[in-house]
């Protein structure tokens, strides 16, 4: 028998959705304000999203880099502190939205003022600080690239490098790509000063959230984005044609939910040379992100047992192919190379026999989304959902009550129809105005080790406070954000109590 687990309780809050006054959340005065509120209400996990530079669409899951860190999420007031900003220069900004990100609107603030005090770094600096040097160094094998396809993907106004970009610098030529960087060396340099920046702020918060006996759970998509530093800098890891085009794309086959599949648009990789390498690029990112987190979510796990690959042509995802990973032998190299690190798996979805041996075979938990449990399928039963059921739960499980991807709790439970509505207040035993609070109850006192919730649904926020609806882009996702009146010692107290009585404290013995 297995010595008994720790119990732990989470919130899942992304650093967009704190409060600030500059129209996102940052790394400043508030985020260490909920590092404190999380450790009032005795809470032990901080779930964020990714952490890197958004792209198109604004989603983390679609980062211009996966090793960068989002140069929004930087503290403008501490860089006002280090007098790298002018007073002035935070006495006016627009009048932001408190409750929503305007990410264009953000971006056109911040960005200026983030560029003017790099550029205060560099000359106040005259010669480089150790520590930046040390920086750049370091991360020199993601960060020279990203800083140069930065500059270029500004210089060609969000053009896409791999169809809009001049061929030279496409293809990455040799001569082209010297004379364009000593042409640009100071426009370089800033955007290195900016990812130093952002470093130095998350390892100081980071610290600060750990010094509360908080762990923080990173995020990881399994695919990266096609726009982005990683794909033009590392092109020979992904599948492409004798043109060097993107020849297949991501994505998931037609179900219950699609009839035409989900065509995600990712390119895929090349796992024989993966492989080859030594799995090289994938360690160096997991160690990018372990440096940053405790614990990683890696999304759509099973991409690592099985991919489903489409021609990159096509325009749905019904023609696509499973092709086959060599998980075992990837997580093997991982392990050699990191040590045990502590990873979940997100196994939502079609699973497969070998993806759920690969996730136990490594120990990895898998997740419980408590909303599922009440989901019929195709023939309005819900019997093919059981297993979501707390009641049928396994001890070595991440429970969630619903995910970035889902509705709120309290917006899904107002969109069911009566049917399902009775069967989730029977299930509860539960009125409808107590729905939120017991099913996060249910949640807390299930057997699983980890149980988290989504800032949302502790504060029962209805669906204007989605954060996301997949296979959407709009202005809505990933835009919600909590307001400073939402951390109260009233609601922390009612977390620490229900923390209590299911003996989620992160401690053994409790």
């Amino acid at each position: 028998m297995n010595s008994k687990q720790v119990r732990n309780a989470g919130i899942l809050l992304h650093i967009t959705s704190l409060p600030s006054r500059y129209g996102i959340g940052d790394l400043g005065k508030h985020a260490y304000a909920a590092a404190d509120w999380m450790a009032k209400a005795d809470i032990r996990l901080w779930q964020m999203l990714p952490l890197n530079p958004t792209g198109f669409g604004n989603s983390p899951y679609a980062p211009r880099s996966t090793f960068a860190g989002n140069e929004l999420l930087i503290d403008l007031e501490a860089l006002q502190k280090q007098h790298l900003l002018d007073e002035q220069a935070l006495r006016s900004f627009p009048t932001f939205s408190q409750d929503h990100v305007d990410f264009n609107a953000v971006q056109a603030f911040k960005m200026p003022l983030l560029k003017k005090a790099a550029t205060a770094f560099l000359k106040k600096s005259g010669q480089k600080p150790e520590a930046y040097t040390d920086f750049c160094n370091q991360q020199a094998f993601w960060l020279n690239d990203y800083a140069l396809f930065m500059v270029l993907y500004e210089k060609y106004q969000d053009a896409r490098w791999f169809s809009q970009w001049p061929k030279e610098y496409a293809t990455r030529d040799k001569d082209a790509m010297q004379t364009f960087s000593e042409e640009n060396r100071q426009e370089i340099e800033i955007w290195k000063v900016l990812q130093y920046f952002f470093s130095v702020q998350w390892n100081d918060f980071k610290t600060y959230v750990n010094s509360k006996d908080i762990r923080i759970i990173g995020d990881v998509p399994v695919f990266v984005a096609a726009d982005s530093a990683d794909t033009w800098s590392n092109l020979h890891l992904f599948k492409t044609d004798k043109e060097g085009h993107f020849s297949s794309v991501s994505g998931v086959p037609p179900d219950i939910f699609s009839s035409t599949g989900q065509l995600w648009g990712n390119p895929v990789y090349d796992w024989e040379v993966m492989k080859n390498n030594g799995y090289n690029w994938w360690i160096k990112r997991l160690t990018r992100l372990f440096d940053q987190i405790d614990i990683l979510r890696i999304d759509h796990f099973r991409g690592f047992d099985a991919y489903y690959e489409i021609p990159a042509t096509d325009k749905t995802a019904q023609n696509g192919t499973w092709v086959k990973v060599d998980g075992t032998g990837f997580f093997k190299a991982i392990h050699q190379a990191l040590g045990n690190v502590p990873i979940i798996a997100e196994d939502l979805g079609l699973m497969t026999d070998s993806v759920e041996e690969l996730r136990d075979t490594n120990g990895f938990p898998g997740m419980k989304i408590l909303q599922f449990g009440f989901t019929k399928d195709e023939d309005g039963k819900n019997n093919y959902y059981d297993d979501f059921l707390p009641h049928n739960w396994a001890e070595h499980f991440v429970a969630y009550t619903g995910t970035h991807d889902n509705n709120t709790t309290l917006g899904w439970f107002r969109s069911l129809d009566k049917q399902l509505k009775d069967m989730v207040l029977t299930y509860l035993d539960c009125k409808e105005e107590d729905i939120v609070w017991k099913m996060i109850r249910c949640l807390f006192l299930s057997t699983v080790h980890t149980a988290v919730v989504p800032m949302q649904d502790v504060l029962e926020k209805g669906e204007i406070a989605r954060m996301n609806y997949p296979s959407t882009c709009n202005d809505t996702n990933w835009s919600w954000r909590s307001v400073e009146e939402d951390f109260s010692n009233v609601l922390a107290d009612k977390i620490a109590n229900l923390v209590a009585i299911s003996t989620r404290t992160g401690r053994l013995g409790n």
